[in-house]
């Protein structure tokens, strides 16, 4: 990977950074049609294997925006995507808090807030969206999505269940 397409990958995760209502992993189908459509840096199973792994692995959810990085340019290529999502993001962040929190009994403010939950949610169904495709011909994997969703909605039963009943049919189906 040159000096410019780091630079470039630096500015997207930048740019991106911004955009990141909900969360990093909201920002999942820009992400691949940048790296992998547009740059073929990765493919489809590199891309969908570094979200998986970093949300399997302890730590920060945004790991795999770091992944991503090093998959499409090693150690340069990590430190341009980590540093380009986290710097705006942090920042911005801070100052919208100590602003908000100043002007939280304002009635606009609580109706943005609001707001930008169905924002969010459309934003994660199409990350979904894009980590499905890969596997949609699989009719245990659509079968267990369908499942996991259903009983997401209506029970309490603890994720980790249903997480161990993901990994079990995904080893089945190989």
């Amino acid at each position: 990977m040159s000096v410019s397409d780091l630079f470039e990958l630096f500015l997207r995760f930048t740019t991106l950074s911004l955009l990141a209502i909900g969360g990093a992993i909201t920002l999942t189908p820009e992400m691949h049609r940048f790296t992998v459509v547009e740059h073929g840096w990765l493919d489809d199973a590199q891309f969908t294997a570094s979200i998986s792994l970093a949300q399997a692995s302890p730590g920060p959810n945004i790991l795999f925006v770091t992944l991503i990085g090093w998959n499409a340019g090693g150690w340069a290529g990590a430190a341009a995507t980590t540093i380009g999502i986290l710097l705006p993001a942090a920042t911005v962040a801070l100052v919208a808090y100590r602003w908000t929190e100043r002007l939280s009994a304002l009635p606009w403010v609580r109706a943005f807030r609001t707001g930008m939950a169905p924002i969010t949610i459309g934003l994660l169904l199409a990350t979904g969206w894009v980590l499905a495709a890969p596997n949609a011909g699989h009719p245990v994997l659509i079968g267990v999505t369908a499942v996991t969703a259903a009983l997401v909605l209506l029970t309490r039963l603890n994720p980790l269940w249903l997480l161990a009943g993901g990994a079990l049919a995904g080893i089945l189906s190989a």
